[in-house]
């Protein structure tokens, strides 16, 4: 029997999964992971996450926000789109919301207005927040420290960063989300030395599917399109790295995810 897991960021509306996505919910199931937070990271986005949770209750959920990559197309609708989403049972966070300087697809200015406007929403809410954050660490905690005592709760997803950006995020109270980046050698191989410093209290495991398919999966599958029923490898090189057993973090993780989206 499959140790229950959360998988606390999938893309599941991405048109990768357009064609089967019954199928990947089923194979996800089979694996073991019991309940999915699918990300909302634009306003379309946001609307098609909270549509596709509503048909399975208890077992898929949303968060809504947007995305820095899109911040440029956030406006007053937008802050009326997140705030009526928030109100819906399926929505368990706000976000994904952040900065990223590393691909600038819009205006620093418009990530940082986007980012305080949904940090607001968040804190109006009670909601936790969906975080993102590459390249723009000094900007991201010099926004998001003056808000933190307005939050419920806050997790650095897909955190890739390095041990000191690490222990200031858990220094600052920060819930951490670890996804198959961990299992890059080329990319994720300090990743694999710092995970360990995370307290099981903080741990959150994650695939973001379609994207970070995670390498150490054996045999190689044919497609490159990550799903979530691969978060079983995610959680085995986790528990790898922190000297625990593959039973310890499953249990850890699947029990941090449930109250940190106060799950049912």
């Amino acid at each position: 029997m499959p140790y229950p897991l959360i998988d606390i960021g999938a893309n599941l509306t991405h048109d990768s999964f357009d064609e089967d996505r019954d199928a990947v919910l089923q194979r996800a199931s089979d694996a073991g992971v019991t309940k999915m937070i699918v990300t909302g990271s634009s306003n379309q986005g946001s609307i098609d996450a909270v549509t596709l949770a509503r048909t399975e209750p208890g077992r898929l959920y949303a968060t809504a926000g947007v995305h820095p990559h899109h911040a440029a197309d956030f406006d007053e609708s937008s802050i009326e789109l997140i705030t009526e989403l928030a109100e819906d049972a399926a929505v368990v966070a706000v976000g994904e919301c952040g900065l990223d300087y590393f691909r600038n697809f819009s205006p620093r200015s418009d990530q940082l207005r986007a980012f305080q406007a949904q940090l607001e929403i968040a804190a109006a809410t009670a909601l936790p927040v969906f975080l993102h954050q590459r390249d723009a660490h000094d900007d991201f905690v010099e926004v998001l420290e003056p808000m933190l005592p307005r939050l419920s709760r806050a997790v650095a997803h897909c955190f890739t960063g390095e041990g000191e950006s690490l222990r200031e995020y858990l220094a600052m109270g920060l819930w951490i989300g670890i996804t198959g980046w961990i299992c890059d050698e080329r990319r994720g191989a300090h990743l694999h030395d710092i995970v360990s410093i995370i307290p099981d209290d903080r741990l959150l495991i994650e695939t973001d599917a379609p994207y970070l398919l995670p390498r150490t999966i054996q045999p190689r599958p044919r497609s490159r399109r990550n799903e979530p029923a691969y978060l079983t490898e995610v959680v085995r090189v986790v528990a790898e790295a922190r000297g625990q057993r593959v039973e310890h973090v499953a249990n850890i993780t699947t029990n941090n995810a449930m109250q940190f989206f106060n799950l049912d």
